[in-house]
């Protein structure tokens, strides 16, 4: 996992991260998480298929991670989608010029090399401009909105994220 995605994780349970480096020594990563005091028999979200919501359709997921691209890949297509897979912007803008047929949905990551994901969403508009778009990063909304890179009516999803949260965003926002 990337350091962004672990971040991210570590933030939405409330934990913490500390950072020690000392030069020819190398470097040693803390991760904190608050202590969990149920007793582990509790409810689980299993993600069944009957609360999923299936589609049908072409995505194309752009990420700069071969894992995560795999992944979100094998997601969609139980979701039912044709997949299209990127792994890097570049790479995203090729595929959309040389594919014949219709992309209804780009899933891409929003910290890339290359390009971000909003000026690659405005390049692949060119091309398809009804394209649904989904965001996605390591980073929590609330940084990334920070930084400006997204605007507030874009569909943003955190990494990590389960089936059934991915076929709920994939469903807003092609329904737009």
């Amino acid at each position: 996992m990337g350091l962004s995605t672990v971040h991210g994780i570590v933030k939405q349970n409330n934990g913490c991260i500390t950072v020690y480096s000392e030069v020819g020594v190398g470097t040693t990563f803390k991760v904190y998480l608050p202590r969990y005091h149920g007793s582990g028999k509790g409810h689980r979200d299993t993600d069944s298929s009957a609360e999923l919501r299936l589609g049908k359709g072409t995505i194309l997921i752009v990420d700069d991670e071969p894992a995560i691209v795999r992944l979100v890949k094998r997601m969609a297509e139980k979701l039912g989608y044709r997949v299209l897979e990127a792994l890097s912007p570049n790479a995203a803008i090729r595929m959309a010029r040389e594919h014949l047929g219709a992309i209804d949905l780009m899933i891409s990551d929003v910290i890339m090399p290359e390009m971000n994901g909003k000026d690659l969403m405005n390049y692949i508009r060119t091309i398809y401009p009804n394209i649904g778009v989904v965001f996605m990063s390591g980073y929590t909304s609330n940084v990334i909105a920070h930084h400006n890179i997204l605007d507030d009516d874009m569909h943003f999803i955190s990494k990590p994220f389960t089936i059934k949260e991915l076929s709920h965003t994939i469903s807003e926002a092609i329904k737009q």
